[in-house]
């Protein structure tokens, strides 16, 4: 339950915070100086503290003040966005729209979607953040996450769209194979230098090999170079350090430009999957579901 009691005086509060004067308040909300004072008063013994520190020539915020202060003005902003999406629901998607996405996939496969987006809609503000990590999409207040996972299990509240799974190929730069010879098969791969991905806690990304009867064997490698950038991975290959494990989608401009060699095309493999997850009371909201089905459509692995 919400009562409407504790919506009363917050937007002369933070209108009071934001002019550091009752008086000031007051000619913005058309409203006596008298009238702004009390609200501010009311609001005050309803939650207990105090807001202000009142000098003859300015208010200043306390620290609880401040605090409630960020809060309202948050709470407000989100009406005032709700209000908007109602008011364009048959229109167009428009306001901020947050967006988390793994960084490497982020800036090469989703961001440019993304500009397509807002590009079409105009009033849309897209928010996005690039992580590796795992984010909490209701705790952050996310509309909308990419994650690249083997998550089995998903929390209640969430909605989710299967995009396919990676596909991951070894490869090098025809330079290395020049020097080194190409691998006839994954179980001569030891005896060729190699670049990793070097994960936050110090191990490494094993590689996934594939055996007899579809199994696939993650196995630790030694490698010459490591490094904790997918685009710092792919840097290191082309200049010729050694042989990688990487996803396709991360080398498509290599691949095809003859910068990167497939060398051994029998054993490329499945990776991780991918998912678009959002919470499900956002699903409807014009914003969220132009997302999805953009997304969807466009980064479906076949």
């Amino acid at each position: 339950m919400y009562p409407s009691e504790r919506l009363k005086g917050i937007d002369t509060f933070v209108q009071a915070a934001d002019t550091g004067s009752f008086t000031a308040a007051a000619e913005r909300l058309n409203l006596s100086n008298s009238a702004v004072s009390k609200s501010v008063a009311r609001l005050e013994g309803r939650l207990g503290r105090r807001l202000f520190e009142r000098t003859t020539r300015r208010l200043t915020l306390t620290d609880a003040g401040a605090a409630f202060y960020a809060i309202c003005v948050r709470v407000l902003a989100e009406l005032g966005e709700a209000e908007a999406v109602l008011a364009a629901y048959e229109n167009e998607p428009v306001g901020r729209l947050k967006i988390n996405v793994p960084v490497a996939y982020g800036h090469m496969q989703v961001m440019p979607l993304i500009l397509q987006l807002a590009e079409r809609y105009p009033q849309l503000m897209p928010d996005i953040r690039f992580t590796d990590r795992f984010v909490d999409l209701v705790e952050d207040n996310v509309d909308l996450a990419v994650r690249i996972s083997a998550t089995e299990t998903w929390p209640e509240g969430l909605g989710r769209r299967y995009l396919g799974s990676e596909r991951l190929i070894f490869c090098a730069a025809p330079q290395f194979i020049e020097r080194h010879g190409r691998p006839s098969s994954i179980d001569e791969l030891h005896r060729y230098d190699s670049v990793l991905y070097g994960r936050a806690d110090g191990t490494t990304l094993p590689w996934r090999l594939p055996r007899e009867g579809g199994t696939i064997e993650r196995k630790p490698m030694d490698g010459r170079i490591v490094v904790g950038s997918a685009e710092a991975q792919v840097a290191a290959v082309k200049a010729g350090f050694g042989i990688a494990q990487l996803a396709t989608w991360l080398i498509e401009a290599e691949l095809q430009s003859g910068a990167l060699v497939d060398v051994l095309p029998q054993s490329a493999v499945d990776g991780l999957p991918l998912h678009l997850v959002w919470p499900l009371s956002r699903q409807l909201v014009p914003k969220v579901d132009a997302l999805i089905t953009l997304l969807a459509e466009r980064l479906r692995i076949a």
